[in-house]
Order: structure tokens, then C-alpha cells, then sequence
């Protein structure tokens, strides 16, 4: 008996909304063991990020007296990028994991290993998600309200969700072989953060090195929020950088891919 497309469609579908109810509900159980046995407990989620956003301002603001940027407020200008930055840089630390922390899942047969990134991402997604509120109550106090450019965000997350996966199935499958991988990618997101224009503008640097900061897929993030919230223009309206991200982004995507699917059936042996 064959299967009609539509039917095949609608298989796929209802298995895929059951693969990500799965996937939300592992990653709500990640995030609340992550702060188990703290007295604060999934506070410290948010505390955290709070306390080192606000150390950076007071540093930039009072001490080295940073101006407002483009008649922004400082806080605000900083914000904007770094809390996007905060996102990726905690879920690609946490999925780089994955495997190794959850060993017992990898050795059973049915079990889809694939997924192990993805709860990590999701549970970082979380704490985003009220970051992103904590944007909204920050740009009010400055009497910055949100408008129809807020409508973007979903794809901005699209965008680093995409990004991250393929990092993170990367990361994720050498690390099982190279511990070494671990501590690599927190030593490069220490360069990356200084390398993406989170506390400068790129148009302070010269201008023949303005396309180097311009190849840092982050740079679009960043510079995506801060449309959103400050300079107020689409995603379309940058098509060269917007084309150059996605090629980059697939492309780590399905090198992602296919590294983790050669290496997934000698997991089991080494861990």
C-alpha cells in the first residue's frame, strides 16, 4: 500500500512535534539539575549574567567613561549585544558536553545521541528567553518601546540555533576523543568575545579592518539585536551579510552533520 505525500508529510510532522516535546522536557530537566543543591538554585541562572553585565557597565561607564554611542545610552548599546553573546557562548560551552556528561544515554541502541546538543541548547534557550524580557524592561526605563522591528527576534534565534547546533555537534563528537576540545573552545570564545564588537563600534576600527570583524558570524548577531533595539532596520536590508551568514551557518551545519554521524557509532567504546 503506498503512502500518499500528504500522508508522509503529516507522519513526519506529528513525529517531529513529538521529538521536540521530548527535547523541551529533557532540557527543562537539564536546567533544573544544573542548580540543584544551591540555596538560590535556578537563580543563579540569572544572577550570573545579571552581575556581569552590570560589573562591565559600571567598568565601561564610570571608569573608563564611555560615551553614549550614536546618542544610545551606553548600558543600552552594550546590552544589546552582549546578552545575545551570553547565549551563545553559554550553549556552546554546555552542548560541547553533551556526550560526555550524559555517557549512560549514548550506550543505549535506540536512543538518538543526536539530540544530547540540542537539550543543551534548549536549556540555554531558557535562560535567554528572560534576557530577553530583562531588553524589554531595560529599553523602557530609556523610553525605547517595543515596535513592529521586535517582530525579527524569532529569526535572530533561528539564526544562532542553527549556528550552534553545527558548532555544538562538532565540539560535542571530538570531545569524546580529545578532552583537550573543552578547554579549546573556552580559551577561543575568550578571543571571539573581543573579536565581536560587543563594548566597540567595528566603524571605530579602520576601515580596511572592518571586514575582518565583518567575517565573525557573530558580528551579525550582534549587529541583528542591536537593529532590533537601536537602529531600528530588517534583516533584508542587509542582504550581502545576511546571504554570507547562512552560507557559513549551513555549511558548519552539515559539516556538523556528518563529522558527528561518522564518529556517533564509536562513542560507546571510548566513553
Amino acid at each position: 500500500m503506498k503512502v500518499g505525500k500528504k500522508q508522509m508529510f503529516k507522519i513526519w510532522f506529528r513525529s517531529f512535534i513529538k521529538q521536540q516535546k521530548f527535547i523541551i522536557q529533557m532540557s527543562k530537566d537539564d536546567f533544573k539539575r544544573k542548580y540543584a543543591g544551591s540555596y538560590l538554585g535556578i537563580a543563579w541562572a540569572f544572577i550570573q549574567p545579571t552581575i556581569n553585565l552590570l560589573i562591565f557597565w559600571f567598568v565601561f561607564q564610570f571608569g573608563l567613561k564611555s560615551q553614549p554611542v550614536d546618542d544610545v545610552p551606553f548600558i543600552l548599546w552594550l546590552a544589546a549585544a552582549m546578552i545575545p553573546w551570553n547565549f551563545f557562548s553559554e550553549a556552546l560551552q554546555s552542548a560541547t558536553n553533551a556526550i560526555v556528561e550524559t555517557s549512560f544515554l549514548v550506550k543505549k541502541v535506540l536512543f538518538k545521541v543526536e539530540i544530547l546538543p540540542m537539550i543543551k541548547i534548549y536549556s540555554s534557550l531558557l535562560i535567554h528567553f528572560f534576557f530577553i524580557l530583562f531588553l524589554f524592561a531595560l529599553f523602557s526605563i530609556y523610553e525605547y518601546y517595543p515596535d513592529i522591528y521586535y517582530l525579527q527576534i524569532p529569526y535572530y534565534l533561528v539564526c544562532l540555533f542553527v549556528l550552534l547546533l553545527g558548532l555544538s555537534w562538532i565540539t560535542s563528537s571530538l570531545v569524546v576523543f580529545l578532552k583537550d576540545i573543552g578547554q579549546l573552545i573556552s580559551m577561543l570564545l575568550q578571543f571571539g568575545f573581543w573579536l565581536t564588537p560587543i563594548f566597540y563600534s567595528y566603524t571605530a576600527l579602520p576601515e580596511k579592518f572592518e571586514f575582518l570583524i565583518k567575517l565573525n558570524p557573530l558580528y551579525y548577531i550582534t549587529e541583528g539585536y542591536r537593529g532590533i533595539f537601536i537602529y531600528h532596520f530588517w534583516f533584508w536590508e542587509r542582504p550581502q551579510i545576511s546571504i554570507y551568514f547562512w552560507i557559513i551557518a549551513l555549511v558548519i551545519l552539515f559539516i556538523g552533520r556528518l563529522l558527528f554521524k561518522r564518529l556517533r557509532p564509536h562513542f560507546a567504546d571510548v566513553l
